[in-house]
């Protein structure tokens, strides 16, 4: 009888990669995702306008995006190991230090600049191309995963967050969502490695290299960039781009703002309102995972992703027509499924069109348009509420920009340019 065991294929390395990315990006993302949960306390402690706050809240998501193509050329030369390990540390000493907080200054360029900065090393964009580098045929599938590392920090990080606030305060929580941060980096250290070749690997496991297998030559797609500036000469990067900058004005906006606006024009409470958000974090891990799988088994993903976004449009519209705490409930429940899934959907296509050799700086300026979105809707709805004292007009604005977004991804010529859609031809015997 054979020994099963000795002929048991062992896991992927890959998988324990895309684990501890899983892992970084809950607490680093979690972190900062957990903003919103100290906008009140913060703002009455010190008597900050919403505005005033949200500029330290706006800026950060600003310069997270301008520096993110930045990072992911730091990601294309180096691999990216030491950038995320040395990401960390800055950014779990910088949240430390937010518990010193004394003047709307110290917000600013703590939150604003320096975390911000930091975030970037292990921003979704650089874990995303580095699932790209593990695998292949389970692409979308294993970006979907790690996406799920935004899911994980907003449903489990921001409840917890303010259960700290509760139980101490705004000050003493800082310091313990600083310290989960630094807990990330023994992991960062063992498991996080640049490619499947650093230990004689292939993508996806494969025993022999992707391009060969089945006498198939692989061929690259008609877009395939040498550098991010061959990319925006064509029009797929401008529509994704158009599209996931409407997709950071219309999630970042409620990073920050759906908990007061749960509180205050609900009439909830802080830990209602933070397990609601939790709740809507919490489905998007299934959205994540399922866009992901989709994309992988059926194709189309810039037709899932149109669909995303016409999702979370009527989720708005239920938002602001339902008004009733049920009505948060019901917002949380359609929004929650399509918040991530924008993010494994957009990856894999971007990976699909433009390839792997520019991949981190491309993905960068892609999640700068995000965070440009995100920058102007955050400052937007923050000087809104002062004028109007409500989020109604704010959140009609991001709204309806999502049904223009979804047909922008939509109209992707998808089978033209995505390396799915190319034919290999085959390799005669012998030949090259």
């Amino acid at each position: 009888m054979p020994n099963r065991k000795a002929t048991k294929k062992p896991i992927y390395f890959g998988w324990y990669v895309c684990a501890a990315s899983i892992f970084i990006g809950f607490v680093a993302i979690g972190a900062r995702n957990s903003f919103g949960v100290f906008v009140v306390p913060m703002s009455d402690d010190f008597g900050w306008s919403r505005l005033t706050i949200s500029v330290a809240a706006a800026l950060g998501v600003l310069v997270s995006g301008v520096v993110q193509p930045f990072m992911g050329q730091v990601f294309d030369q180096t691999g990216g190991r030491k950038l995320i390990l040395v990401s960390l540390v800055i950014l779990g000493i910088t949240t430390i230090m937010l518990s010193l907080t004394f003047h709307v200054i110290f917000l600013i360029f703590m939150f604003g600049i320096v975390a911000s900065i930091a975030q970037g090393g292990p921003a979704l964009s650089n874990t995303a191309a580095l699932m790209s580098r593990w695998f292949k045929r389970k692409r979308a599938t294993a970006i979907s995963i790690n996406s799920a590392a935004l899911s994980l920090g907003g449903l489990v990080m921001v409840p917890f967050s303010m259960y700290l606030l509760e139980a101490t305060n705004w000050r003493l929580a800082w310091v313990g969502l600083g310290l989960i941060v630094l807990l990330s980096l023994p992991l960062a250290y063992f498991f996080i490695h640049e490619r499947p070749s650093e230990r004689g690997l292939h993508p996806d496991g494969d025993p022999e290299p992707t391009p060969v297998s089945g006498g198939r030559k692989e061929i690259s797609g008609p877009l395939e960039a040498e550098t991010w500036k061959e990319s925006f000469k064509s029009a797929p990067i401008w529509q994704m781009g158009a599209s996931y900058c409407v997709c950071g004005a219309t999630t970042l906006v409620l990073a920050v703002h759906f908990i007061p606006f749960a509180i205050e024009e609900r009439g909830i409470s802080g830990g209602t309102a933070a397990t609601i958000f939790g709740y809507m974090m919490g489905l998007n891990i299934i959205g994540s995972l399922g866009a992901g799988l989709i994309a992988d088994k059926i194709g189309g993903t810039k037709n899932w992703l149109a669909l995303v976004y016409l999702m979370r449009g009527m989720a708005y519209v239920l938002l602001l027509t339902i008004d009733s705490v049920a009505g948060l409930w019901i917002f949380a429940s359609v929004a929650g499924f399509s918040w991530v899934a924008t993010l494994p959907l957009t990856s894999s296509l971007t990976a699909d069109v433009y390839g792997l050799k520019a991949l981190g700086t491309i993905s960068g300026i892609t999640f700068m348009f995000h965070q440009i979105g995100g920058f102007s809707s955050v400052l937007i709805a923050g000087l809104l509420f002062d004028i109007t004292g409500s989020y109604t007009l704010p959140f009609a604005l991001v709204g309806g920009l999502l049904f223009p977004a979804a047909l922008s991804a939509f109209s992707i010529k998808e089978r033209k340019y995505s390396t799915r859609y190319q034919n290999a031809s085959p390799v005669p015997a012998g030949g090259d």
